[in-house]
């Protein structure tokens, strides 16, 4: 196994980590328990799984050795290379029993991965009802995005029959010398043209999106470096039922049920909904099956103001729908969600340098995270117990008090909520918000 350079979105998410504000992805599964003992022996099968698995012993290294033979990619930047010392038993820990899971979870999300060991653990919470256990697995963001993650999860659990990877084709190429072929220089300049029109693309549509609309202080709230998590799971029957009745996508009502759920939070803490449209970043995959660095993030976004402040709940969900609309027409590469993709012309030194600065200006690009990330249909297991539930968690940026991720999995929608828990104290009242707003949606649908 060989080192492999980090690609430019990993390089940042690596640099703007701190403290604080960790730089992790989490999702908590819980499993039905066939036995008081189920959570020991599933921790005892993550760790021997993986051992096995050659994307969780790899760490990342910094790399400045200022030699003419390093990649310019690697130059100043960071590196994926296998760790020697690989102990699973560093990074699968049994807790004790729980009553609560998303409690835990919450106090487990706030403290940062060690930078020194391969970024990821997996944290085995015994119920303490005897009949189920849950899993809290983290990732850093440099690791892995949301369907990476999901691979390396999938390792350490039980066996599934899954459709074979696409095989990469040996004549693409895989980038490496300091000088372009010649014969691509016509391509090349037509592509940095390209490029600098979508940056000036992307920074108007910046500019225009942060034009003062009302947000709420509990979105923006100093961090305190605290977490807290929820979670709310509705049924995807009425979701269908909704989308069907009201139109759109089935993002699209997920989306415009995270709007109305604000709206129901915010009334019932103090705060006015009246006039609130935060501006909602909603991550898009670039992935593609054959990408130079297939289990680096390869991710846009759109931008969308929620329609809070909108007392009709179609009309939320109409809003959302123009809004997402219009946002597929332009494309995942300009606007102003398209922030991330200037990672890639941004060199590594520079990533090191300003990543302290480029974590501050996420408040100044958008005010809450909405991401939805995908489950297989079959059912998952471990150790043969079934898992019935799985709320996925995103990391807080700075500036942001809230996160909202969302999953579909055998039939249920599974919100995970992540909270700065100082800010947002009362977060299992947006948890219970989601699932009534469904309600409310559905009533209203003719």
């Amino acid at each position: 196994m060989t080192s492999d350079p980090l690609a430019p979105l990993d390089l940042a998410f690596w640099n703007i980590e701190s403290p604080e504000h960790p730089m992790h992805l989490g999702a908590l599964g819980v499993f039905a328990a066939h036995s008081p003992t189920a959570g020991a022996h599933a921790a005892d099968l993550l760790a021997a799984r993986a051992a096995a698995v050659p994307g969780l012993r790899m760490r990342i290294r910094d790399a400045w050795e200022p030699h003419l033979l390093l990649r310019p990619s690697t130059f100043g930047g960071a590196a994926r290379e296998p760790y020697p010392g690989f102990d699973p038993l560093d990074h699968v820990v049994l807790h004790a029993p729980a009553d609560d899971f998303q409690a835990a979870a919450g106090r487990l999300m706030q403290c940062p991965l060690d930078r020194e060991r391969p970024p990821w653990e997996a944290h085995v919470l015994p119920g303490e009802d005897g009949v189920s256990f849950a899993v809290l697995f983290k990732f850093h963001h440099a690791l892995a995005d949301g369907l990476r993650a999901l691979t390396l999860a999938a390792a350490v659990l039980d066996p599934m029959d899954a459709p074979a990877a696409r095989p990469r084709h040996a004549e693409e190429p895989t980038g490496g010398g300091l000088l372009p072929d010649v014969r691509r220089l016509p391509g090349l300049v037509r592509g940095a043209l390209s490029d600098v029109g979508r940056a000036l693309d992307i920074g108007a549509s910046l500019a225009v999106s942060g034009l003062a609309v009302r947000s709420s202080p509990a979105l923006t709230a100093e961090p305190s470096g605290t977490r807290r998590t929820a979670g709310a799971v509705v049924d995807l029957d009425d979701v269908h039922r909704i989308r069907k009745s009201a139109g759109g996508t089935v993002n699209d009502v997920l989306i415009a049920v995270v709007a109305g759920a604000l709206r129901r939070w915010l009334d019932k803490r103090g705060d006015s909904s009246e006039g609130v449209a935060p501006r909602a970043l909603i991550p898009v995959s670039r992935r593609r099956p054959r990408t130079a660095h297939p289990q680096g993030n390869r991710l846009s976004g759109y931008l969308i103001r929620l329609p809070v402040g909108d007392p009709d709940p179609l009309g939320r969900l109409d809003t959302v729908r123009t809004a997402m609309d219009r946002n597929k027409d332009a494309g995942s590469h300009r606007g102003a969600g398209a922030v991330a993709l200037l990672a890639d012309h941004v060199p590594a030194l520079g990533h090191r340098l300003a990543g302290p600065f480029a974590g501050q200006a996420a408040r100044l690009w958008f005010d809450i995270l909405v991401t939805s990330v995908p489950l297989p249909g079959i059912p998952l297991r471990l150790g043969g117990h079934e898992l019935t539930a799985v709320h996925p968690y995103a990391p807080l940026a700075q500036g942001q008090s809230l996160a909202v991720a969302v999953s579909t999995y055998r039939g249920k929608v599974h919100y995970g909520l992540v909270a700065d828990a100082k800010a947002v104290p009362d977060l299992e009242n947006l948890a219970e918000a989601l699932s009534a707003e469904v309600e409310t949606l559905l009533a209203a649908c003719p």
